[in-house]
């Protein structure tokens, strides 16, 4: 209540109304170090009702993480460790960015797939990585629709180890819930397999205590705990009302609120002294599981010393010695290739290299060629499985490869179609606040997609994802690239990466002619250069447009016009180069022009005041690709009319 008001903001009601629920946790259940906050085995937790921020922040600085009181009086001001909604990496014992809602629980669900398969390929006698992940989740999370997806996938791969609250409060900031939700949660959950329990009063601490035993029993079956509280719980005139979700009590409310529930001080921020030692004394119990953990662990490293040593590899994101030469190299004897199934042969070469590479699709391997041949499935009998079958849920799929990459071990990638990727945005842009290195596969990148339609073709995409803080986007023009694409992503460990891959076959670029495809590190690169001298103009483009940048140069060279072609596979890496390096391949002075089947927002940052834009700004069309492409001016005549035109010789 104190943290609210004095910052004049925030969501008071549900840390009250949860409060007896976060002190059996905290003091009897979750195992967990305050002076190791990240050792391996501790359970994991998720306030997916990020709003109630302050809940986990309190308890945080009670069981004595390093979380001052004087942190907990700067709640939601400039740069504090205690923002408004819970930040990954702000303060130790937060374990995931929450507050969109529904966020959480699919980042939960990723970690219990994350424990479950790690524990089965690395537990051996020893059960090294044995432990719970809980959540709690409001009822906002529960009408999101990434909920669903993440708890439908968690029944069906039997993640026994995942339990989850549900804080049934009746209460949203429009009023009670009864204006629009009136579903069966539990009966929901049984449906998706889940073990459900009903808690009738969140204050009943034997019931609340049964419950998350009872959880714990059951290993078949992820577990939700519905449990009934009262928002705003002790105020006299906000509890169980709209008034205390989002917004402060007030001080007077405050004061009557302290007198109900018989707290000792007026003082804002006091905590009674024989409180704070029993909760210190609370966390010393728990923190003794880690030393009873390593115990197990030191006879487990005695006895599988080569495994602990990959884990531990693995553990600090350190990728396996020699890895870059699985590789593959593309030749003119693999003819045209698609950059999906290019991609589809990387993957699979360097999966047998990088055991941490899992993932799989939405519903698409056999269209997006995400699927390591050879590997097991991940599924509820068989956790130990690299493919995944994240089912039509793009959206889920992208919150639990957020909780995979969270938990740490496992390098994730998704996949869908680039339109598609509008589905799962919201955890593409966590992905980014966070800094976590998972990968995105984005198929069927343009018109190129052909008569499937406007509904499929993607325009706007690309710049959108590139708009986005903290996101690397790579559109290789060839195998080549694709395979240098691969390699960068695996790299680049500061944010995700998105490759976005073609479906039709993009011409062979010999490199015996052309520069080297290895330029793809640095973003953009000169393809083809004049021979001597300054270009009179810059072509550049991504993707499946450079065969067409490389033609119109041709024809510009014939007509006695100086054109440089630039690959320009990743605007972010470019970004990232010194000016020296940028002005080589930009020259200043030099008019440019950019061509990308697609939105043109992203590149006046590179073409300047004075160039020009070939893309598309309305809808595709169903017709056949090549149709599309001259209907819509992405051509090379185009190119080569605009080029003479800026430079004067037309």
């Amino acid at each position: 209540m104190d943290a609210v008001q004095k910052a004049d903001s925030g969501h008071p009601g549900t840390p009250m109304a949860l409060a007896p629920l976060a002190y059996v946790l905290w003091t009897q259940h979750l195992r967990y170090n305050p002076a190791d906050p990240n050792w391996l085995n501790r359970d994991r937790f998720v306030l997916s009702a990020g709003h109630a921020s302050m809940l986990l922040y309190s308890v945080l600085y009670l069981t004595g993480y390093d979380l001052t009181l004087d942190d907990l009086k700067q709640f939601r001001q400039w740069e504090s460790r205690t923002p408004g909604h819970p930040e990954y990496g702000y303060a130790p014992g937060v374990e995931t960015t929450t507050g969109p809602l529904g966020q959480g629980v699919g980042n939960a669900v990723g970690m219990a797939v994350a424990e479950a398969h790690m524990g089965a390929v690395f537990n051996r006698e020893q059960k090294i990585i044995d432990h719970h992940i809980y959540f709690i989740a409001s009822d906002g999370d529960m009408m999101e629709g990434v909920s669903h997806e993440a708890a439908s996938f968690a029944g069906h791969a039997k993640l026994g180890k995942l339990i989850g609250f549900y804080d049934d409060n009746h209460i949203t900031i429009e009023g009670d819930t009864a204006l629009t939700f009136s579903d069966d949660t539990g009966a929901r959950f049984e449906a998706y397999g889940w073990h459900v329990q009903h808690v009738a009063d969140v204050n009943d601490l034997a019931a609340l205590n049964r419950a998350i035993d009872a959880a714990k029993a059951d290993t078949s079956r992820p577990s939700l705990i519905v449990v009934r509280s009262h928002i705003g719980y002790g105020s006299p005139h906000k509890h169980d009302t709209a008034e205390a979700h989002g917004s402060p009590l007030g001080q007077d409310e405050i004061t009557l609120t302290k007198q109900a529930l018989g707290y000792p001080s007026q003082e804002p921020f006091y905590v009674a002294p024989e409180a704070l030692r029993y909760w210190r004394e609370a966390a010393k119990r728990r923190a003794k599981t880690q030393d009873e953990w390593e115990k197990i662990y030191d006879a487990y490293k005695a006895a599988n010393s080569r495994l602990e040593t990959e884990l531990q590899r693995r553990l600090r994101g350190e990728l396996p010695e020699g890895w870059e030469e699985a590789i593959p190299t593309f030749t003119a004897k693999d003819g045209n290739v698609a950059s999906r199934a290019a991609s589809g042969v990387v993957i699979n070469a360097i999966g047998k290299k990088i055991p941490e590479l899992m993932g799989g699709s939405a519903d698409l391997a056999s269209s997006t060629n995400t699927i390591i041949k050879g590997e097991p499935s991940f599924s509820g009998e068989n956790h130990a499985g690299r493919n995944f079958h994240f089912g039509i849920r793009e959206h889920g799929m992208g919150s639990i490869m957020n909780g995979m990459s969270l938990f740490g071990g496992i390098i994730p990638y998704g996949a869908t179609f680039l339109i598609f990727s509008d589905y799962m945005r919201p955890p593409v842009r966590l992905a980014c606040i966070m800094k976590r290195h998972v990968i995105y596969v984005y198929t069927h990148d343009s018109i190129g997609l052909g008569e499937d339609g406007p509904t499929h073709q993607p325009v706007e995409q690309l710049s959108a994802l590139r708009a986005i803080p903290g996101m690397t986007l790579i559109r290789p023009a060839d195998a080549a690239e694709t395979a240098e694409a691969w390699r960068a992503a695996l790299r680049h460990k500061d944010g995700p990466v998105a490759l976005v891959l073609t479906r039709q076959k993009l011409s062979f670029i010999d490199r015996s002619k052309y520069a080297p495809a290895n330029g793809l590190a640095r973003g953009a690169y000169v393809l083809a250069d004049v021979p001597g001298g300054t270009p009179e103009i810059v072509l550049i483009s991504s993707g499946s447009e450079v065969a067409l940048i490389l033609d119109a140069q041709k024809k510009l060279e014939a007509d006695g016009i100086r054109a440089r072609a630039v690959s320009m596979p990743s605007h972010e890496l470019f970004a990232r180069q010194d000016k020296t390096y940028q002005e080589s391949v930009l020259p200043k002075g030099v008019k440019r022009i950019a061509m990308e089947a697609a939105h043109p927002m992203s590149w006046y940052r590179w073409v300047g005041d004075d160039g020009v834009i070939l893309g598309i700004e309305r809808f595709g069309a169903s017709a056949p690709a090549a149709t599309i492409y001259t209907h819509l001016g992405v051509t090379v005549d185009h190119m080569v009319e605009t080029a003479k035109r800026l430079v004067g010789k037309n």
